[in-house]
């Protein structure tokens, strides 16, 4: 099976621009909300998310924000019960896998030729009750969202923006610190609108702060996502940043794609190395 249809659009977008595509899986039987509740069943608890629907853009990493509601309940209530939930890394069920395999196959020869081989391949499955928001946040991934069911709003902003997302924040999260971003109503401006149906999907960036609105029914989303030695570098540079900060100097945000921020990448690996050395003393 074929799931893009044309990936002229990808190829002029990799990997800095944020744009849609088209996309074959609409109706696929393995996202049905029965065969979910199985996949969910298979899973570790700790690979199922599920959180009320009713939740502000910006939202603290400490709120309380459960629904109540058990794995199954909340999928298979979803349209009345108020909720959305992710069931992550779908790659550890191996039906799930060799569909996630299939799809990032597809795009390696783009992804292979401008920033080298597609690491971390990783699944995402999101079910949302009908108007409920994933809050502000960013991801260290290369992502393409594939909307399979139901209508959503994602609105992405710039990832090289600090007047977005503030160095300090990119270096938090690096070191441990949750993915949900502060919010201002000011910096609404700057984000771009993707409306997304069933058959369309939407490229994000590695670190492009996003949130996400869902439609009035129920809507069921795929993130297939990978990582590159390029994102590993940013992140590596980030952390060599929240050193360099704690010490007392200034730390340069890292450049995007194509620069490497080798020098602070390769520091910061070093660093690591030398902590996980002591930690075995």
């Amino acid at each position: 099976m074929i799931t893009f249809p044309d990936l002229a659009p990808f190829e002029a977008l990799y990997p800095e621009q944020t744009g849609k595509l088209r996309h074959d899986l609409i109706g696929h039987a393995m996202f049905e909300l029965e065969a979910l509740v199985a996949l969910a069943g298979r899973m570790r608890p700790t690979d199922v998310e599920y959180n009320r629907g009713d939740l502000p853009v910006g939202v603290d990493e400490n709120a309380s924000i459960g629904n109540g509601l058990s794995i199954a309940e909340t999928i298979r209530g979803i349209e009345q019960n108020g909720s959305w939930m992710v069931l992550k890394f779908i790659e550890q069920d191996p039906e799930y896998n060799a569909l996630l395999d299939g799809v990032l196959d597809e795009l390696m020869p783009i992804v292979g030729n401008v920033t080298g081989p597609m690491l971390k391949r990783e699944g995402f499955v999101f079910i949302s009750s009908p108007g409920s928001v994933t809050p502000f946040h960013f991801d260290p991934e290369h992502n393409i969202l594939l909307q399979l069911r139901g209508t959503k709003s994602m609105t992405v902003f710039p990832a090289d923006d600090e007047a977005i997302v503030a160095g300090i924040e990119h270096e938090r999260y690096h070191i441990g610190g949750h993915r949900n971003l502060p919010w201002r109503e000011e910096i609404a401006p700057k984000g771009r609108v993707f409306d997304l149906t069933a058959g369309e999907a939407v490229y994000v960036p590695v670190k492009a702060p996003h949130w996400v609105q869902n439609g009035p029914s129920v809507s069921i989303s795929l993130s297939v996502t990978w990582r590159s030695e390029w994102s590993y570098m940013e992140a590596d540079a980030r952390g060599m940043n929240s050193v360099l900060r704690r010490i007392g100097m200034s730390a340069a945000a890292p450049k995007r794609f194509p620069h490497r921020n080798l020098v602070k990448s390769v520091g910061y690996r070093a660093i690591r190395r030398v902590r996980g050395l002591f930690a075995k003393a």
